[in-house]
């Protein structure tokens, strides 16, 4: 079969003849006499388009030969028409080459070989075996920029082994006559491929790194390339652009703005916190006068509908801080339901993280905590009141014991 998408990877349109359709797994696996459909490597997803009308969702190589897989059988054998989904290639064809650039740009900069590499569907990952600074990959980002806007031809070249040995290249096995695909980025970067990428850097537009973390010993490093990053920029702007108007200012001033917002935001949210502590302290002081008393123990029991947790903790915090005071809580929300227990710490009655374990299942739940203070959550919210109630029935057990 002859491997068109070589010789011309800007192709959308061509026409072939099936050779053979063998059915696999309820699809089909079409054999054509020549192609322009690329078939998936280890670093490029295939390309994916229509033959004869029908979709072609994979295409693979496999004993030298190239195999189209559709949903629907193709009613044509004969001069059947094909059409390459060319937003896609065009795409992953300017992933691949800006990773190469932003590669060799960490290489040369900083001595760091890349060792793994992933072309995703939204953005791609190179990993490095050693950690890199912050300001050393926006170097690294701006140098692989400045390469794009240089329009360096990217160009494929078919090397025997004594030209290769020309090249300061990794030793490569081939045969004796063989020749080998080699991909050239001008003076930038030489390596061996059976990818196909743009002619020039320029195709690849622009590099963002967009997030970069810990992974082993190294560092992933996630980026964005050509028509992604254009996306990527559009959205922002536009998001920009919403909240400055949000916030009746413009975008040079959105930032300080936000910081403003935010720095008064905290003042709000600290006098909040310091108000409900005074209520809760207040609210606290009334609970434990109406309490249930089971001997000299007072037990608090309450179902709440959709109170906030970190209130209903800061309560059962205050509560606890009395002598002898066990805090069975129930909270209700939409979807879920909670379970907060605490006791003294002058009680030795019963294990907190104890209890919640055996109720918590009467709510689908899950839950830990220790000695003296435990909680979870659960799905079923109609068995709220049956887990409080067996929480306090087992109280009232070991009291009474």
């Amino acid at each position: 079969m002859e491997k068109l998408y070589y010789e011309d990877q800007y192709k959308t349109e061509f026409t072939a003849e099936i050779i053979d359709i063998i059915k696999k797994e309820n699809k089909y696996h079409v054999e054509l006499n020549e192609t322009y459909f690329y078939p998936k490597s280890a670093n490029q997803p295939s390309d994916t388009g229509h033959i004869n009308g029908s979709l072609v969702t994979c295409v693979y190589e496999e004993n030298n030969k190239i195999y189209h897989v559709l949903e629907i059988k193709p009613l044509k054998i004969h001069k059947v028409k094909c059409n390459i989904n060319f937003d896609l290639r065009y795409d992953y064809m300017q992933q691949h080459l800006g990773q190469h650039i932003l590669s060799s740009c960490i290489s040369n900069l900083f001595n760091l070989p890349t060792i793994g590499f992933n072309l995703g569907l939204t953005s791609s990952t190179i990993d490095l075996d050693k950690g890199i600074r912050a300001q050393e990959i926006k170097a690294c980002e701006k140098k692989a920029n400045d390469i794009i806007n240089e329009n360096i031809k990217v160009e494929a070249l078919y090397l025997t082994n004594s030209e290769l040995k020309k090249l300061s290249l990794k030793k490569i096995p081939i045969k004796s006559g063989e020749k080998i695909r080699i991909v050239k980025i001008g003076d930038i970067d030489i390596f061996p491929s059976q990818d196909i990428y743009p002619n020039s850097t320029i195709e690849v537009q622009l590099i963002k790194i967009i997030n970069f973390e810990k992974y082993k010993t190294g560092v992933r490093i996630e980026f964005i390339c050509g028509q992604r990053a254009v996306s990527d920029y559009i959205s922002k702007f536009e998001a920009i652009e919403k909240m400055s108007k949000l916030l009746s200012c413009n975008n040079a001033t959105l930032i300080s703005k936000v910081e403003n917002l935010t720095d008064e935001l905290n003042k709000t949210l600290t006098k909040n916190r310091a108000l409900s502590s005074k209520v809760a302290t207040y609210e606290v002081q009334n609970m434990l006068k109406e309490a249930e008393k089971i001997d000299d123990v007072r037990v608090l029991k309450f179902i709440y509908d959709k109170m906030d947790l970190k209130y209903a903790t800061m309560l059962a915090t205050k509560l606890v801080t009395s002598p002898k005071v066990i805090v069975l809580f129930g909270v209700k929300l939409q979807d879920k339901a909670n379970l907060l227990f605490m006791c003294s710490k002058d009680l030795k009655i019963i294990r907190m993280d104890f209890l919640l374990k055996d109720a918590i299942t009467l709510i689908d739940g899950k839950g830990g905590g220790s000695e003296f203070s435990a909680q979870g959550g659960g799905k079923n919210n109609n068995n709220l009141d049956s887990a409080i109630d067996y929480a306090l029935s087992k109280i009232k057990e070991y009291i009474k014991a």
